[in-house]
């Protein structure tokens, strides 16, 4: 016979909206119980924070034991974003923005990232159930009710108050309610590993900045290069699955994924110079159809947090962002709902939370299209414009102040055919001298 336990809330997952969250939640006091199937430290994705992210940390409380750690895990100090494409170049610094707030930020290994925020949140009266899983809910209930297996296998329910999901890929919530909903962004693979990437005094390279390169012969594949202060890197390409079957994926369980991506970086002369005595010594990984959605990210007595419930894109590193910013907006609300008082999740939550990710999307659109890569490599951009842009790659996407914000998609549009003509108009100058 199964025990019925009890406590204010329950999260699903301890990645950093769950321990974000926690964090909010016990500062105001609520017993917060955080269940995760894995075991921290694990490997994950999305090592390159945006500056807005140090904002929402510092909020939560969880930023001081970040910075505390950098060194001994060698996270990067992080300030901005260089962009390569055949020869041409350039970068964004983050300090040099229209929006106020922090200008620079880390790129982390996420294994170890994830796991201090979640020892944080602990510290702060989390009670954390590492190697659990929820395997049912009940959200008809007044007080949801919660199926889970313990590490030993043995069953137990939990009711809560208020239920948040922060399952991230593994969208339990999503799942188990039929709340999924198909992405309109097409489907797109990434593979990506660890390296030594053994870059020694390169001009050209700022181990400060991301570098996001595209590729020489398809506009639409990109690389992620995202330096370690110990010499070593996240490295991985992302484009559709055509792309990958040119160099003979071709949807196979067996393929070689380290030969595979070496092919895929010979084929680009500059990221290839620049790698020249990589080594890759962890295991190269895939990830296919990431892009997610649902129906709606919240009812009566549950919400959903980061990417349980939507999923854009890796390219401009907007995932821990938009994961973090969902806590910062939910936890108030949950505060609401505890004591008592009326929510509008769709108004409140729902609407702020996709406003910010609209404008991530117009540029995610836009980068794939070409358009946002000719307004990136421009070398006629106005300074002014140049800020704007830049606080939007640093992940102020909910700065309604920002100008290029407003109708992002049609804004963006006209910047590209203005930095198109401006090229042009340089090119021919150029000619007639």
């Amino acid at each position: 016979m199964s025990t019925m336990q009890q406590t204010d809330v329950v999260i699903i997952g301890a990645g950093p909206s769950g321990s974000s969250a926690a964090a909010l939640l016990r500062k105001k006091g609520y017993q917060v119980t955080m269940i995760e199937k894995q075991y921290f430290p694990r490997f994950s994705i999305g090592e390159s924070l945006l500056p807005q992210c140090m904002v929402f940390l510092e909020e939560a409380g969880l930023l001081e034991t970040v910075n505390a750690h950098a060194e001994e895990y060698a996270f990067q100090f992080k300030n901005g974003a260089a962009f390569l494409r055949g020869e041409q170049r350039s970068f964004y610094d983050f300090r040099q923005k229209f929006s106020d707030g922090p200008g620079t930020t880390w790129q982390v290994r996420r294994a170890q990232f994830d796991h201090l925020l979640a020892q944080q949140a602990e510290k702060m009266g989390t009670d954390i159930r590492f190697g659990h899983e929820v395997t049912a809910v009940n959200i008809e209930l007044e007080h949801p009710i919660l199926d889970v297996n313990d590490e030993q296998g043995e069953h137990y329910q939990i009711q809560v108050k208020f239920l948040l999901d922060a399952s991230g890929f593994g969208r339990v919530l999503p799942k188990l309610l039929d709340l999924e909903s198909p992405s309109n962004f097409p489907v797109r693979r990434a593979v990506f590993t660890h390296i030594q990437d053994g870059i020694l005094d390169q001009p050209d390279f700022d181990r400060e900045k991301i570098l996001i390169t595209v590729h020489a012969k398809d506009h639409r594949a990109w690389y992620w290069l995202i330096p370690f202060a110990d010499g070593r890197c996240s490295f991985g390409v992302v484009a559709e699955q055509d792309f990958f079957d040119k160099y003979g994926f071709e949807h196979t369980q067996d393929i070689d994924l380290e030969q595979l991506f070496k092919r895929i970086l010979a084929d680009d002369e500059s990221l290839s110079r620049l790698l020249k005595n990589a080594q890759f010594d962890t295991t190269v990984r895939t990830l296919v159809g990431y892009s997610a959605n649902v129906k709606y990210l919240a009812g009566r007595n549950f919400a959903l947090l980061g990417n349980a419930g939507e999923f854009l894109d890796p390219v401009f590193s907007s995932g821990v962002t938009i994961a973090l910013k969902s806590s910062s907006l939910a936890v108030p609300l949950v505060d609401q709902v505890l004591k008592g008082e009326s929510v509008d999740w769709m108004e409140q939550y729902e609407q702020p939370l996709r406003r910010g990710i609209k404008v991530f999307r117009a540029y995610v659109e836009a980068w794939y299209s070409g358009e946002f890569q000719d307004v990136v490599f421009s070398q006629r951009q106005d300074e002014k414009i140049r800020g704007m842009v830049s606080s939007l790659l640093a992940g102020y996407a909910w700065d309604d102040t920002n100008p290029i914000h407003k109708n992002a998609k049609q804004r963006l549009n006209t910047l590209a055919e203005y930095c198109r003509e401006a090229e042009s108009l340089e090119e021919k100058s150029r000619e007639t001298k």
